[in-house]
């Protein structure tokens, strides 16, 4: 058994983050994470962090009102207001920490352009932003002397008298399931790309997190909004970042039209990214594709600059597809890229169940609503992971004891046992790519009451499956084969919330763009969609709604 003030899953930006301040506050923490700190899939992250430095003639509200607007409306203003006032700090202190943002000519830290916004505030380390940022954390928390259970996979919160004590976590090194006590847990799991197929996210991004939570009781807000990225590489579903479009890029169609001077013709490439991925499937839709993708077009900004600035994008277009992208426009098309919703948090990362925090891709404190900014999801890990840390500091002074409990670690332990024994059934690789082949088929860059229906019997078929699939390793020494079996549960869980949200919502907003319902209606659906788990139900759902934070942007039609 193990003891902790506070305890992180996840060891992205967020749990980081978090872990830092935590730290630096005199608490003992530590974080648990699936892989390698450095693996996690903060990692992947290419373009940048927004910040709208004052020293360039910006301003806080001019990016909390490019987010709100970004989110059609839906993100809590509250939450932006937060999260853009303390954004230049944030940057500014992980440049201070060691990140190597790269430089102007003037020495100062450079910008470029991202989506959405008129204004260049997004800084960046080349296109591997992400890696910059994860690895200076990584090595503030070992500075530190971070306690890290790495390679531990949490299977359960620990929840007593209505508060969160902690998780039983299994050790992949050794099979052991174990106890981790804590005072406070912060959920900073990630996302849950996993579930759609294709997707630009890792395979370890399996939702956990949020299905622990949703199993605890805790609501998940907005599951429905799910962003296709418009640039994904052709065939591989790899992410090309909107550094490129922010650097100059064009996006050309069959005729070698820059097509989003018709959907766009003020932002162009940088309009809001439902905007472009929806206006490329127009594209393809209507005949005017290339083989089922667009062209991402680098060839006027000269093999300079793109080996300079953007080397990486470059790297995998050479690797993947043999296109060297100073001579060749590299095909894409959009791909599930983030989820906007997730765990319900207040502005302090507090969720429904007191000791229960989340920040990052995981949790929806609702700054993205129904679309997110690009360069806006690093500035959510460090602002809102730091908050979290900040409150459950001062939360943890107030808990006397611990856990008590043993009876958890008992009922998993035989729970996973009965995965082990199972006779040889279904393949789990199997299962969860038919499932996930049809949630991109209904909840797609186009959805409709059909398509949703169509996803929601899919998965009361996966579910069905589900008690047959099996785990052929029966070994306890890095059972991937069993993990792969606990992510799946978790992957189905979190289907079921965003299918759910999706036939909730019954109107075009963002990312959830219904063609049998193509308009916004601010009048019935300014408000969110609150997925609960409720094991009194005939299907174990209830959905609910609650209203949209309005501070001082009255809702107004999005044009770009």
């Amino acid at each position: 058994m193990f003891e902790h003030d506070i305890l992180i899953v996840g060891a992205g930006l967020a749990g980081l983050r978090a872990a830092v301040e935590g730290v630096k506050n005199g608490m003992n923490v530590a974080v648990v994470s699936k892989v390698h700190p450095v693996r996690s899939h903060s990692n992947a992250a290419q373009g940048g962090i927004n910040a709208p430095l004052t020293d360039r003639g910006d301003d806080w509200e001019g990016h909390a009102y490019d987010t709100i607007k970004g989110s059609d409306f839906l993100a809590d203003q509250d939450a932006v207001e937060v999260m853009s006032r303390e954004a230049g700090d944030a940057v500014i202190e992980l440049e201070r920490m060691g990140v190597i943002f790269t430089r102007g000519e003037d020495g100062k830290l450079g910008t470029r352009a991202f989506g959405g916004q008129k204004v260049a505030r997004t800084f960046f380390v080349g296109a591997i932003t992400g890696s910059a940022l994860l690895h200076v954390l990584y090595e503030q928390s070992l500075k530190l002397g971070l306690n890290v259970y790495e390679e531990w996979f949490v299977t359960k919160l620990i929840i007593e008298d209505g508060e969160c004590r902690g998780v039983i976590a299994y050790d992949m090194k050794n099979g052991e399931l174990h106890t981790i006590k804590a005072k406070a847990v912060i959920m900073a799991s990630g996302g849950n790309g996993r579930v759609f197929e294709p997707s630009t996210q890792a395979l370890i991004c399996t939702g956990d997190g949020i299905a622990l939570a949703y199993k605890a009781g805790v609501p998940l807000m907005d599951m429905e909004m799910i962003q296709y990225h418009p640039t994904t590489l052709a065939r591989t579903g790899i992410l090309l970042s909107e550094a490129a479009r922010g650097e100059g890029a064009y996006l050309l169609n069959s005729n070698g039209e820059r097509f989003m001077e018709k959907y766009a013709p003020d932002y162009m490439e940088l309009a809001s990214r439902d905007v472009v991925s929806r206006s490329e499937q127009t594209e393809i839709d209507e005949g005017r594709g290339i083989n089922g993708n667009v062209h991402l077009d680098l060839r006027h900004l000269g093999r300079d600059f793109i080996e300079k600035r953007l080397g990486y994008l470059q790297e995998v277009s050479l690797e993947f597809l043999g296109i060297d992208m100073a001579e060749n426009p590299v095909p894409v098309r959009p791909g599930m890229h983030y989820i906007m919703g997730g765990i319900k948090t207040d502005i302090n990362g507090l969720t429904e169940i007191p000791g229960l925090y989340a920040a990052g891709e995981c949790a929806n404190v609702s700054v993205h609503g129904a679309n997110r900014l690009g360069a806006n999801s690093l500035l959510d890990t460090v602002v809102f992971g730091r908050r979290s840390a900040q409150h459950a500091v001062e939360y943890v002074k107030s808990v006397s004891s611990n856990s008590k409990s043993e009876n958890d670690l008992k009922l998993e332990k035989e729970r996973l046992q009965a995965i082990l024994d199972r006779p040889k059934g279904e393949n789990i690789a199997k299962v969860r790519e038919d499932m996930a082949v049809n949630m991109t088929k209904g909840i797609g860059v186009w959805r409709d009451q059909k398509s949703i229906e169509g996803a929601l019997e899919n998965l009361k078929n996966t579910k069905k499956r589900l008690p047959n699939i099996s785990v052929e390793d029966k070994g306890k020494f890095f059972n991937t084969n069993l993990i792969f079996a606990l992510e799946l549960e978790f992957m189905v869980d979190n289907a079921e919330a965003i299918i759910h949200g999706a036939i909730t919502r019954k109107e075009s907003r963002g990312a959830n763009y219904r063609t049998d319902m193509p308009d916004r209606d601010d009048e019935n659906w300014l408000k969110h969609t609150l997925v609960y788990y409720d094991s009194n139900n005939e299907n174990n759902v209830r959905v609910e709604t609650s209203p949209v934070t309005i501070t001082k942007w009255e809702p107004v039609k999005r044009v770009y």
